[in-house]
């Protein structure tokens, strides 16, 4: 097989382009965690995974950082399902209205605000990250408009608070509901 070069890949004019932007662009640091603290973000997906080591089945809750100066950032909390962890399972998962196992297959509704308490942990390696302590759902934000939505989209799931509602606790999703939408955070 014979090895590309970057002429091979680039169209016409391209390398004068990507060389320029090469000579002009610094290298992007490595991200560390976030510092400990409290942050206002959104849940962007949730999905069901099994851990790499054990074979842990898990649900895995990713959030974007809305607000400060870690605004686009994304930090992961994982839900372990395992006997002895349902009691925490339960409590994080009754949050986002889920209330049975089947829930765990349905997508969530998009726009789901929350505020986090994240700590940043030491492995016995040194290496650091962080561990959501808690969160709380605060409401619900309107979806971003999609330029190619139909003019009939339906509104989104009453099972959350709205934004500005502050934080009761959500209704339960039916098992049966399809919860409107994907996880996306286009």
């Amino acid at each position: 097989m014979t090895r590309k070069s970057l002429t091979d890949i680039l169209h016409d004019g391209d390398r004068d382009s990507l060389s320029r932007a090469w000579s002009n662009t610094e290298a992007a640091e490595d991200f560390a965690p976030l510092p400990a603290g409290e942050y206002v973000a959104r849940i962007v997906s949730a999905e069901l995974f099994t851990a790499k080591t054990q074979g842990t089945p898990g649900y895995k809750l990713c959030f974007r950082v809305l607000e400060g100066d870690h605004a686009g950032r994304q930090f992961w909390h994982d839900v372990w399902l395992t006997p002895a962890a349902m009691p925490m399972a339960k409590r994080d998962l009754g949050k986002l209205g889920i209330t049975s196992l089947d829930q765990l297959e349905i997508p969530l509704p998009p726009g789901i605000r929350c505020r986090v308490k994240l700590a940043l942990r030491r492995d016995d390696d040194e290496s650091e990250h962080n561990r959501v302590k808690r969160f709380e759902v605060v409401g619900i934000d309107e979806p971003e408009t999609d330029p190619f939505a139909p003019a009939d989209a339906p509104s989104p799931p009453a099972h959350l608070p709205q934004a500005g509602e502050g934080s009761k606790s959500p209704e339960p999703l039916a098992a049966d509901e399809s919860a409107g939408g994907s996880n996306d955070d286009s």
